[in-house]
């Protein structure tokens, strides 16, 4: 009975191993990976926000002052979560200018599609070439070690900011971006 389980462990190891990270993320919508501020912002939002909600929602926003402060009652209505006046006006101050309205707010409907066709080096760097070198050198991006999950995340931000690309080759290019410039320091 238990090498039965032993072949069973192995096989789904074995299985999830071999599916592409697109895949495994299971029709989850990709989402955004906000950098906590430092100094006082931080101490307000771990005191009175982090206990309840991550700060990445604040990523699928991009509004004024009073867009905020309506955002912030809103979603504060039915869970009573009182703040004082100083802290949310270092809050609002943080969240106008990381996330105002001159920004752009992440997509909340992308979903990554499975690819079963991957990019070949040259490819890769044809897209990344076409739809990356408009704004920035690829010196940027040769140089960054991500996980596919954060390259996903990056590349959606980067479409939104005017990089030209189909859903396919998104998901294409982080696979690729993943498997090979993927989490290892630079050689």
């Amino acid at each position: 009975m238990r090498g039965v389980y032993l072949v069973v462990v192995a096989a789904c190891v074995a299985a999830a191993l071999s599916v592409p990270v697109s895949a495994q993320i299971g029709g989850r919508p990709t989402r955004p990976q906000v950098q906590p501020p430092q100094g006082p912002v931080r101490q307000v939002i771990f005191k009175n926000c982090a206990s309840c909600h991550g700060i990445d929602d604040y990523a699928f926003y991009a509004l004024d002052r009073a867009g905020w402060s309506k955002v912030i009652d809103d979603k504060h209505k039915v869970h009573k979560a009182p703040i004082a006046d100083a802290d949310r006006s270092l809050l609002l101050d943080w969240l106008v200018t990381k996330f105002g309205p001159d920004t752009k707010a992440f997509p909340r409907a992308y979903v990554a599609q499975e690819v079963t066709t991957f990019f070949s080096d040259s490819e890769a760097e044809e897209v990344l070439g076409r739809s990356c070198k408009a704004c920035h050198d690829l010196e940027r991006v040769n140089a960054a070690r991500f996980s596919p999950d954060r390259w996903r995340v990056v590349t959606v931000d980067m479409r939104e900011r005017g990089a030209k690309l189909t859903d396919e080759e998104l998901e294409r290019l982080v696979e690729w971006l993943g498997r090979v410039k993927g989490t290892n320091p630079n050689q």
